[in-house]
């Protein structure tokens, strides 16, 4: 979800079913989309022409995937305008226009790295506060459009851009949620601030809104987009979402909705949204209840026996249907979810999890310091550590994975024998012997530390022990 407003806290509890889960774990599996574990870089508000120009680095640390922000007509320097959609026949914002993107993706693609777009069809931009009617884009943005039209015919994905394409007939009534665990009243009303604000115009997924949604899809996907983020997926039906994504959108694309849960199985946030929409689409979704898996178990009295098999226990997404990170850009930047953000060293232990785990799609999220937290995610994508956790995952993301040990403190586990993660969340070092011949390690080989190459494990034996520093993560690859 995205924009300035004050979002509301999000309930709790969830029909925590066995039969239940079963039935949708059997379900993601038959519609499961096939999709390489590769690292996502989230490249949040960049520019397109900043994309390109990093475009060499990029791939030079392993990024296969890159996700951008929203690419259509939006105006206002703030990020959260990028998400408040005025017109989707173009592309024309200050992070770039249609050629930049067009040069965007055709420079990543020659590198090797797909571009995935982040997609806004909840709702429109909420311009009450300039005029009162609901025709987008809008009499000042079409005699923009006019003024210099050759202009901006070259920017157009599709449609006239003469005239209005949506109007009053388009939205559903107005009205602010207020109820955040009925799913019909966060699907069909508005999200709204306070002071009497009216709120983002929330869409009617009519035929026309769907077909025009379906034609900005389809124009992406002809530049070359391989992927899409659908932005406040809670934000609409399953109906519409299903309309939209036809057979004919969604093949050989990956497409993921942004649901945000407070937990897994037993969380009303998770049953009232997340389940339905794995159920009812074929899509891949962010993995929030991993996030608070990690979270619970990286917290002060929390134990790293969550992070052993949480797909078991409805704590974490099916593997092939996940979306994994340690922050996304909605924590920091929104009041009501901040009390998600970890500690920056229990980040770190977090990203050693999720890149060095097998299943799910990594993402990796960097910004231009837009929450003000002293640019601690400015760069984060080529930061030393991420660096080498891309490394190591890249490396071994054809193995499997098999836990070796695991306590409150501690848990260590292994890529087959290709390589090893120890992270230790406590602040006593933990010494962990392994029997090297049952766990298939290779002997008189290097098992050297991606985060500190000097380190280097060389098992000789059956019995090999693993030290583990507090508050450390090791990733060790054989050579």
């Amino acid at each position: 979800m995205k924009c300035k407003y004050l979002w509301q806290k999000y309930n709790k509890s969830l029909l925590d079913n066995s039969i239940f889960k079963i039935l949708l774990l059997s379900i993601s599996l038959i519609f499961s989309i096939s999709i390489k574990a590769d690292v996502i870089l989230h490249a949040f508000n960049w520019n397109y022409s900043q994309v390109t120009e990093q475009a060499d680095e990029i791939s030079s640390i392993g990024y296969k995937k890159v996700l951008v922000s929203p690419a259509y007509k939006s105006t206002g320097d703030q990020w959260w305008a990028r998400y408040q959609p005025q017109d989707l026949r173009l592309i024309d914002n200050p992070l770039g226009n249609t050629n930049d993107f067009r040069i965007m993706v055709q420079t990543l693609k020659n590198k090797g790295i797909e571009v995935y777009a982040d997609i806004v069809f909840n709702h429109m931009a909420n311009e009450s506060y300039k005029r009162a009617d609901l025709n987008y884009p809008g009499d000042a943005i079409l005699s923009q459009y006019s003024s210099n039209l050759s202009y901006y015919n070259s920017l157009k994905l599709f449609g006239d851009l003469s005239n209005n394409y949506i109007n009053e007939s388009d939205f559903n009534p107005a009205g602010c949620i207020t109820d955040w665990g009925n799913a019909g009243h966060v699907q069909y009303w508005r999200l709204c601030g306070g002071n009497g604000d009216t709120g983002l115009p929330d869409l009617d997924p009519n035929n026309k809104i769907v077909e025009q949604q379906k034609s900005y899809l389809k124009a992406l996907k002809q530049i070359g987009v391989s992927g899409f983020r659908v932005d406040a997926a809670k934000h609409m039906s399953n109906y519409h979402i299903n309309s939209v994504f036809t057979d004919e959108i969604t093949k050989n694309m990956h497409i993921f909705g942004e649901i945000i849960t407070s937990s897994g199985a037993g969380d009303d946030s998770y049953d009232n949204f997340l389940a339905p929409y794995l159920s009812q689409t074929n899509h891949s979704a962010y993995d929030f209840p991993l996030f608070a898996s990690l979270r619970n178990a990286l917290s002060f009295g929390g134990s790293m026996n969550l992070l052993v098999d949480p797909i078991a226990y409805g704590q974490a997404l099916p593997k092939n249907r996940s979306i994994t990170f340690s922050i996304t850009h909605d924590i920091p930047t929104n009041t009501g979810f901040r009390y998600q953000i970890l500690d920056p060293v229990d980040e770190m232990l977090a990203n050693a999890y999720i890149l060095g785990r097998d299943g799910g799609v990594p993402m990796i999220y960097s910004d231009h310091n837009e929450s003000n937290d002293g640019n601690r995610w400015l760069d984060l994508y080529k930061r030393d550590d991420i660096k080498a956790m891309i490394k190591f995952h890249n490396e071994v993301k054809d193995h499997d994975m098999q836990i070796i040990a695991f306590n409150d403190c501690m848990i260590l586990f292994k890529r087959n024998h290709a390589g090893i993660v120890g992270i230790n969340k406590c602040g006593s070092g933990q010494d962990v012997w392994v029997d090297t011949a049952n766990h298939n390690l290779y002997w008189y080989r290097n098992y050297k530390n991606v985060l500190n190459p000097t380190e280097v494990q060389y098992v000789t034996s059956q019995w090999h022990k693993f030290y583990l520093p507090p508050r450390q993560a090791k990733m060790w690859l054989m050579q």
